[in-house]
């Protein structure tokens, strides 16, 4: 029995890490009913929270590893143009070496290398948040955290300002 009475069985632990390297710098413009928003830029900050059982060692995962697995993430996103390649209003042409994103009559240009081509439907933070998550529960699988049960991931775009998204983490 745990001090408050609880069996270990019944316990439910999660760790969070959410403090820099956590962040990204990042250009997007977000579809709404047919319209857009103009193309500007975030200094994201990423909170990471994992649930799990405990392992042997009696922690749901290091806090180290989860920071490292979520600032390589972020890294990729840094300085870059956010293309949600599912986003069935924008039209997207690659040319050698630079894409061109239609919305309308809006044309922009940027070098390949700027863009972070993302396999969602927006670039809000929801999705974004989505996006992330799926990243670092692959991540997490690979390396063998079977016993974790959810993985939580909120992106805030200003303060007082986030989208979160939590997914279940089979423990096949």
């Amino acid at each position: 029995m745990l001090h408050n009475g609880h069996s270990a069985n019944q316990a439910r632990y999660r760790v969070r890490v959410d403090a820099p390297p956590l962040r990204f710098a990042a250009a997007h413009f977000a579809t709404f009913g047919g319209d857009a928003e103009p193309l500007h830029g975030h200094n994201y900050q990423v909170t990471i929270e994992a649930e799990g059982d405990l392992t042997a060692d009696a922690w749901v995962i290091d806090f180290g590893e989860l920071r490292a697995l979520g600032t390589a993430l972020c890294r990729e996103l840094d300085h870059r143009f956010l293309l949600p390649e599912a986003n069935r209003h924008i039209a997207v042409a690659w040319d050698e070496g630079s894409v061109e994103v239609r919305f309308g009559d809006r044309r922009y240009v940027f070098p390949a290398v700027d863009v972070a081509r993302l396999p969602v439907e927006n670039s809000t933070a929801e999705c974004l948040a989505r996006y992330l998550a799926a990243r670092l529960a692959k991540e997490l699988r690979g390396r063998g955290h079977r016993h974790l049960r959810s993985l939580t991931v909120g992106v805030e775009e200003a303060p007082g300002q986030s989208g979160w998204c939590t997914i279940a983490l089979t423990t096949e």
